[in-house]
């Protein structure tokens, strides 16, 4: 139990803006054979969208901040990220399982106040197929 407390816990760090990486452990795990292939995916994705989630109520609560001078992201990067949010719409959150953009988007759609709904169930998406792809690869090459 201790190993999938670890997963869930690298899984959900990996999908904040903290520096984490799942994919190491989930493979390791699935590599020692001792868990069921899916426990291991539902503890990964229920993990990795709860991160992300978090990032998104962040975004939702920095929100109301955006025009004091301590806010951490400036009004022209504020900006550009709703340009290329809107522009891409909420289905850019189906890149949310990506590293470096993946973990921002997030934010960027709690800022811009899309619907949770919406965000769990893109990102579910997303996240929980990476981590197929992922174990069947590594299952295929064991």
């Amino acid at each position: 139990m201790i190993a999938l407390g670890g997963l869930f816990l690298s899984a959900l760090l990996a999908a904040t803006l903290l520096p984490a990486q799942s994919e190491a452990v989930l493979i390791a795990l699935l590599v020692q054979g001792q868990y069921p292939v899916l426990t291991l995916l539902a503890v990964a994705s229920a993990g990795n969208v709860l991160g992300a989630m978090i990032n998104w109520a962040l975004g939702r609560g920095l929100a109301r901040f955006s025009d004091r001078p301590w806010f951490p992201v400036a009004p022209a990067q504020l900006a550009r990220a709703e340009r290329w949010y809107h522009r891409f719409g909420r289905y850019s959150l189906l890149l949310s399982w990506m590293p470096v953009i993946g973990d921002p988007l997030t934010v960027v759609a709690g800022l811009l106040r899309e619907p949770a709904w919406v965000v769990l169930v893109l990102v579910t998406i997303a996240k929980t197929g990476r981590y197929v792809i992922l174990a069947a690869a590594t299952l295929a090459w064991i």
